[in-house]
């Protein structure tokens, strides 16, 4: 995803109308150890995520009191200005997720005043490495056992999704395709052959025409990050692919979204 420049006076604001303590030192971090034993004696992480994404990783790893912070309609989070509210919401909080594209993650919590610990979270949908990342997030909030049970969900649903997309392979053939850079999971969910990649930046002229001669069938899209037709007059079909989940956080229903999109465009042909 493509980094935005972000504006920070709005939280010198919220801080000022929340009469939060600006930039406390000794915050928690990555490299601070947060919460002593958040899953021990019966406690519930309390977790405040940026976007719906990091709040479905920490809902996959067994966090159930999740709040996000940026509404799931800003495609581009790092342009989100947070409200009052959000650093209300941070303020309680036993974790504070974020990406690495969303600067302005790390201020919020300062200006708060909180004590939670502040988690990068690496959004990548590859079912090895997001099975990876649930792990970590539940080895950090105790809730080892949540997140294991998830990964074996996402193994079970990927197979099958991955099963059916074969089946209706175009003539009982992988599919020819180039991909977005940030959308390649779901060629692999498809079992397609990438025959290119383009993106974060805009496609060059010398990139379109050099993509365009590898005659793909199909480009897949970041739904998040389009910039209208990549391939014109190419004849691939193009197909939107959304990477981040609704508001009921639950990622697998992005893998099946991204399924049906794939298996809508090859049945058309």
């Amino acid at each position: 995803m493509a980094r935005t420049r972000v504006r920070f006076a709005p939280l010198v604001a919220l801080a000022a109308l929340s009469g939060a303590v600006p930039l406390l030192a000794g915050c928690g971090s990555e490299d601070s150890p947060g919460p002593e034993n958040p899953g021990a004696g019966g406690h519930k992480p309390v977790v405040v995520a940026t976007t719906t994404w990091e709040g479905a990783f920490a809902k996959a790893a067994g966090a159930e009191d999740v709040t996000v912070i940026v509404p799931r309609s800003v495609h581009h989070a790092p342009d989100y200005d947070p409200k009052p509210s959000d650093l209300a919401a941070v303020a309680k909080a036993d974790f504070v997720l974020y990406a690495p594209f969303e600067p302005y993650a790390g201020k919020i919590k300062e200006a708060a005043g909180s004590k939670a610990r502040l988690v990068e979270v690496n959004l990548d949908n590859d079912p090895a490495r997001a099975g990876a990342e649930v792990t970590r997030l539940g080895g950090l909030f105790g809730t080892e056992d949540a997140a294991e049970r998830w990964k074996t969900r996402l193994d079970g649903e990927v197979a099958k999704l991955n099963g059916e997309l074969k089946s209706a392979w175009p003539g009982g053939r992988s599919p020819v395709v180039v991909t977005q850079v940030f959308t390649a999971w779901a060629a692999d969910l498809a079992g397609a052959t990438t025959v290119g990649t383009y993106g974060p930046e805009p496609v060059t002229p010398s990139r379109l025409a050099s993509l365009s001669a590898k005659k793909p069938a199909y480009v897949l899209d970041n739904a998040h990050m389009s910039t209208g037709t990549v391939l014109p007059d190419s004849g691939a079909r193009q197909v939107g692919i959304a990477n981040y989940p609704g508001e009921d956080l639950d990622l697998l229903a992005v893998y099946r979204a991204a399924a049906a999109e794939l298996r809508k465009a090859m049945d058309e042909g």
